[in-house]
């Protein structure tokens, strides 16, 4: 069977027909079926038509490749516009082909040989520099699985610093998360938490900091070790989080904040705003979308929590020549470490996809990344012309890159952008929208590819047969939040 499917399998794939033979008789087997049904249960036990029931003939692999292909072809590629982290994003050439296809950088193991591994950590270690300098934090790891798990990794080091802080286990195990955040990430969150006994609750912030000010002793937070803040949020909200981070913190609790890289260019770092934590994707900086995953994630924190971070950290040491040397510096993975030092058993890293939004970083300097995100500000506010102008305002937040439009026309719009090659969000913000309900919003996210003749074909797909709208107008960032903070300049 293997010889009929291509050479290379059976060259390559398995021990021979003679080396299996020669195995079964050292066993005192007749044949494999023999071997397999004298060592297997009879109770959990397949028989080979059984077990092959509903599987297709096998094929080599170039007609596997031509099936693929077809199958492909059925689908429906259309400009994704939904946001809630997941950007189009324009890769550079350079890093295309030097770092994303060339086969010396997709492996993720060599930074634990650190003689043979320097470049590979260098590149990281301008990851963490980038994550720290961004998000105003000293503190930051060389990437995890995603958003989603950076923000349970956020709640369990809080977890664990409020069990610090009591002797033993949180006694106030509430997780207080920011209503607008993205729906996986709560979700992840959730899950993360049910095991270890904690209760996630949404707040709205505002009402949270309105309630936190009218109390006495921060009552309203009375029971919770962490916040997480998202900005911008799923809606696209942009607000400034200074005095809600330092009522939480007053009362005792652990603030973490969500953030988009892209836009944290134009803004204050968070770590400036009091923010204990920071994660976030950088799928934004020059990584494919990849159908939903994975991105690498970072996170960031101050030095007091060092020895919780989750994954991995890439530090400089000397050689035995004396000469500076990156190695892994800290560890926290089971795997890795001794079993009850380990703080985590997350995903450590994604080597390859760090090291291309740490290279795109340097491909456009802290100026190219400003003028991306500035001329993102702008199609934002051409979009909220042109949709006011056919009778569809958006919510007049601040905001970076989204905009959400309550309207009950939102699934007949949704369609219509649908039709035209755009996917649109159903919903305003963080809600999950089931198959089949009426959504009462609608959302849009622009990124890194949108420019003025998208707008005017979205425009044109959501006005039907009376467009009357096209992109116009400036924006700038807004005056409560400015960035002062020197970055990516080293």
């Amino acid at each position: 069977m293997t010889a009929a499917l291509s050479p290379f399998v059976a060259r390559h794939i398995g021990p021979s027909a003679a080396d299996q033979a020669r195995m079964l008789a050292d066993l005192g087997a007749t044949d494999l079926e023999a071997f397999v049904a004298e060592v297997v249960p009879a109770e959990i036990l397949l028989g080979s038509a059984e077990a092959a029931a509903g599987l297709p003939e096998g094929c080599g692999e170039a007609q596997a490749l031509a099936e693929l292909a077809q199958l492909a072809g059925a689908n429906a590629v259309r400009r994704s516009l939904i946001g809630l982290g997941y950007y189009g994003t324009a890769t550079p050439a350079v890093i295309q082909r030097q770092v994303f296809e060339n086969p010396c950088w997709t492996t993720a193991y060599t930074p634990y040989q650190a003689e043979i591994a320097q470049g590979r950590l260098e590149a990281l270690l301008n990851f963490q520099t980038l994550i720290s300098e961004l998000t105003g934090l000293p503190i930051a790891n060389a990437s995890l699985l995603d958003e989603a798990t950076a923000a349970a990794e956020a709640m369990a080091l809080s977890y664990g610093v409020a069990g610090s802080a009591t002797g033993g286990s949180a006694a106030a195990p509430r997780f207080l998360v920011d209503r607008d955040v993205f729906p996986q990430t709560l979700a992840v969150l959730q899950t993360r938490a049910e095991p270890l006994g904690i209760a996630v609750e949404t707040v709205d912030p505002a009402a949270l900091l309105a309630a936190a000010q009218a109390a006495p002793a921060g009552a309203p937070f009375a029971g919770a070790f962490g916040l997480l803040l998202q900005l911008p949020g799923a809606s696209g909200r942009l607000w400034d989080p200074t005095a809600l981070i330092g009522a939480a913190k007053a009362a005792g609790l652990l603030v973490t904040v969500a953030v988009d890289p892209l836009a944290q260019v134009l803004l204050a770092p968070v770590g400036q705003l009091g923010a204990d934590i920071a994660v976030g994707s950088s799928q934004r900086f020059g990584v494919p979308m990849g159908f939903g995953g994975p991105h690498a994630a970072f996170f960031a924190t101050r030095e007091v929590h060092q020895r919780r971070i989750p994954g991995r950290l890439v530090g400089q040491s000397l050689d035995v020549e004396g000469r500076p040397a990156l190695r892994l510096a800290l560890q926290t993975r089971e795997q890795h470490i001794r079993r009850d030092k380990a703080t985590s058993n997350i995903c450590t890293a994604q080597v390859l996809l760090a090291v291309m939004a740490g290279f795109y970083a340097v491909h456009h300097g802290a100026e190219g990344l400003a003028a991306i995100a500035r001329r993102i500000l702008v199609l934002r506010a051409a979009l909220a012309h042109g949709l006011a102008e056919l009778g569809l305002e958006p919510r007049p937040e601040p905001g970076f890159d989204t905009l959400s439009v309550d309207t009950p026309r939102a699934a007949e719009l949704i369609e219509r952008a649908a039709a035209a090659g755009f996917n649109l969000r159903p919903g305003a913000g963080a809600e999950v929208v089931v198959p089949g309900a009426v959504p009462a919003a609608f959302g849009i996210a622009l990124d890194e590819l949108s420019d003025p003749a998208e707008l005017e074909r979205l425009l044109a797909a959501l006005a039907g047969d009376d467009p009357s709208a096209g992109p116009c107008a400036t924006a700038t960032t807004s005056a409560w939040w400015p960035a002062t903070s020197p970055w990516c300049t080293g």
